[in-house]
């Protein structure tokens, strides 16, 4: 069996999804694994990788104080114990059990104790510290009140739909760069574009495809994360909203942090419940990390384009991080 690359897995679904596919796709029935793991993957190959992560996820979540074993997690992935190894090493860089065992509780609460005096440098000196390498080297600004206030009137914003590690990736561009990114599984991302939408009613919205893949690339490719040539992305947002999705930019990727230490950074420490309202409706989700916030106890909590994506997430980015 052969497996490709992180990187060329990733780059591989950018690539597909600049030109549109013509010929019919074969059904998976139909396909040999050896196809299956040989690259580069069509669009409709990555995201049945993503439902077979997500499935295992939602097996994981359910019984992971028992330590299930790969055969029971390819079950409930629908595919077989070897599929779901290289799968998982393509996907993340991680074996099975080494993702199982990053998306644990006692896990989670490693990464709060590991990250409190890196996180306090990083925010000291609006970098991301020992984190710096793995960051997107995102560079933002910030929309004026009044033309939120506006609620997108006189903006054009681009949008289009591509594969991602996370699912149906929806990109949304302004002239100024990246304005949002959302999430959606099969038979979902009309929702997840109209929930986007109504972010901003009065914008005009024109579909570009092309013109948004370049976008998903530079997201998704790690090998496009370059200081040199950060990427752009613009907050549109109220003040607090914006200061706080500032502040989750400075989280390093590996890393976690609380809604409460989040509300002592923007000195509001009593505004924990707020954070969290704002936390949710962080419109550029994975660039700027509202899925590496988490509860004080180490419990992943919410996430707006749910929970089993921001396990997904979290899983990814530690196979990233020790890829580095």
């Amino acid at each position: 069996m052969v497996a490709i690359t992180r990187t060329a897995y990733i780059n591989g679904m950018m690539n597909i999804a600049m030109t549109k596919i013509e010929s019919k796709i074969e059904p998976m029935s139909l396909q040999t694994t050896s196809q299956r793991l040989a690259g580069p993957l069509r669009d409709e190959d990555a995201l049945r990788d993503y439902d077979a992560v997500r499935r295992t996820i939602a097996f994981i979540s359910e019984h992971w104080r028992t330590q299930p074993t790969i055969e029971a997690m390819a079950d409930a992935a629908s595919v077989t114990p070897d599929e779901l190894h290289h799968l998982f090493r393509r996907w993340a860089g991680l074996t099975p059990k080494a993702f199982m065992q990053a998306l644990t509780l006692d896990n989670a609460k490693r990464l709060l104790r590991d990250s409190a005096s890196v996180l306090d440098a990083a925010y000291d000196s609006g970098l991301s510290g020992p984190g710096r390498l793995h960051d997107l080297f995102v560079t933002h600004e910030a929309m004026s009140p009044g033309e939120w206030k506006k609620g997108g009137a006189g903006m054009t914003l681009h949008y289009g739909s591509h594969p991602s590690p996370f699912g149906t990736a929806i990109v949304i561009a302004s002239d100024r760069g990246l304005a949002g990114l959302a999430f959606a599984d099969e038979g979902d991302e009309r929702a997840a574009l109209k929930d986007m939408q109504r972010r901003w009613p009065l914008a005009t919205y024109v579909e570009d495809h092309p013109g948004t893949a370049a976008l998903a690339g530079r997201v998704f490719d790690s090998s496009q994360w370059r200081a040199d040539q950060p990427l752009r992305v613009v907050l549109i947002g109220t003040d607090f909203e914006v200061r706080v999705w500032e502040t989750l930019l400075k989280i390093p990727m590996g890393r976690a942090t609380t809604y409460s230490d989040v509300a002592c950074k923007i000195d509001a420490p009593k505004a924990s419940r707020a954070v969290g309202a704002a936390v949710g409706k962080n419109p550029i989700s994975f660039v700027v990390p509202c899925h590496r916030v988490i509860g004080k106890s180490g419990a992943l909590t919410g996430y707006h384009w749910g929970i089993t994506r921001k396990r997904a997430m979290l899983g990814w980015e530690s196979g990233q991080a020790a890829g580095q």
